[in-house]
């Protein structure tokens, strides 16, 4: 184990690595129930999309681990499982089967850019500010979506403001986040995993903790018949491209959904890794110089793009490298341990769901709030005085918190990048990589707002 997964290089241990697993799933674990009840809504059987959740889960995080031996864990995406039901099934009227032959061609996609490097020159041609800047984002978007699932926020005409403190959910939210912040405070190893188990045994007796309910194991491998391979068929893809009329809206949503995977991972990778020093210099500095799999960041990147095409067969979602990682990062996890680790907890909660969908919110908001804390550390890196960098940084890190997404932040800071250097005469500085995506940015908001007009 020591030598396959370098561990002693990495500055890490078994234990360590464990701990981080653990962390991450917990912190993702809500997937394996959210999922299947969103994707449910367009008719497909909720057994199989609770199967082919878990499936693409463990398939992607494995590979990750073992091929790319980087901690991050991979599963079918928030947002992007939204996206697929409520404007490509709902809005445009394409079928589910329909709607996961598009996954399974963006994911061919994903594969194609990342073998021809395309997706490392995107990476390289992002100046260092945003590169701060994105991780920074990245910190609030974590943290951002640790409040949002506490319900520490209410949307009063769309003004967001503070709860009062009178729900047992909230109450046990911040227990949680003050006894893991004071076992941080004390240097307690494992403190943000054993911050989630206590408050969720806390809040059994306040009826917070609860176990779910689901369908049995039987009767789910029974529906994944239906999901399992659907996206080839009729309908699927021979119906998808059969008629010519529709074939424009099909290739912008396509467009659409591998624009919004490819930079959600970029994002992910370069302010979770960089800072954390999993992707290292050499790292960084083989984008511009390696071709095939040499670095780290090359298999990593294969690995996130093999991911959505095999979701796909199974009957979910595009399946993308989850930024809860950072919740194992901050505990420790350095190599692809800790994602064999998460990929192993994958394929139990297949028989313990109950248990784990006990888990509460409240449980692991504390954990996301407490990662993104530590990631904000990236802002001190952007220089605040010279507005040339402010504004793109600004706007990179705060859009991803605003508009819950990571490639919108990273959209809003290319804008904005282009734009000042543009009115600095300073177009020389503009990476041609950074002007094509910012222009492929410009046209992606175009085309949302068609398909969703």
């Amino acid at each position: 184990m020591e030598s396959f997964f370098k561990l002693k290089e990495n500055g890490t241990n078994v234990r360590t690595e464990v701990l981080a697993g653990l962390t991450t799933f917990f912190a993702m674990a809500y997937i394996i129930m959210v999922n299947p009840d969103i994707l449910s809504m367009t008719g497909m059987p909720w057994g199989a999309v609770f199967l082919a959740t878990i499936a693409a889960s463990i398939i992607g995080t494995l590979v990750m681990g073992l091929f790319a031996n980087v901690p991050y864990a991979q599963a079918p995406g928030m947002g992007l499982n939204a996206f697929f039901t409520f404007t490509v099934v709902f809005s445009l009227g394409f079928t589910w089967q329909e709607a996961l032959a598009m996954v399974f061609v963006c994911g061919l996609i994903n594969i194609l850019i990342t073998v021809t490097n395309v997706r490392k020159l995107i990476i390289k041609c992002i100046p260092e500010s945003l590169q701060n800047a994105i991780g920074g984002g990245i910190g609030i978007f974590i943290a951002y979506i640790g409040i949002k699932n506490a319900g520490l926020l209410s949307f009063a005409a769309g003004v967001p403001e503070l709860v009062p403190f009178n729900d047992p959910a909230v109450l046990l939210t911040l227990f949680g986040l003050a006894i893991t912040v004071i076992m941080l405070v004390l240097n307690v190893r494992g403190a943000i995993l054993i911050g989630i188990v206590i408050t969720t045994l806390v809040g059994i007796p306040f009826n917070v903790t609860e176990l779910g309910s689901t369908i049995s194991l039987g009767q789910a491998f029974s529906e994944l018949r239906t999901t399992f391979f659907a996206a080839f068929g009729n309908p699927g893809l021979i119906s998808l491209f059969s008629d010519a009329s529709k074939l424009p809206m099909v290739l912008m949503t396509i467009f659409a959904f591998s624009l919004t995977d490819t930079f959600d991972t970029i994002g992910t990778f370069i302010g979770t890794g960089r800072r954390a020093g999993i992707f290292s210099a050499e790292d960084m500095k083989a984008l511009e110089t390696s071709s095939g799999f040499k670095s780290k960041m090359d298999r990593a990147l294969f690995a996130d793009a093999t991911a959505t095409s095999i979701g796909a067969i199974f009957g979910t979602s595009n399946t993308t490298t989850y930024v809860e990682s950072a919740a194992g990062i901050g505990v420790g996890g350095r190599t692809g341990l800790t994602s064999v680790v998460v990929a192993v907890l994958f394929a139990l909660s297949t028989f313990f769901v109950p248990a784990i969908s006990a888990i509460p919110s409240a449980a692991t908001s504390p954990a996301l709030i407490i990662v993104g804390i530590m990631m904000l550390a990236s802002f001190k890196e952007v220089n605040w005085s010279d507005f040339v960098e402010a504004v793109p940084a600004f706007f990179a890190g705060i859009f991803m918190a605003l508009c819950y997404s990571i490639s919108y932040g990273i959209a809003a800071g290319f804008i904005f990048y282009t734009l000042v250097k543009i009115a600095k005469g300073q177009t020389k500085e503009i990476h041609p990589i950074l002007a094509i995506s910012t222009i492929l940015f410009i046209i992606n908001f175009i085309v949302l707002a068609v398909l969703q007009g």
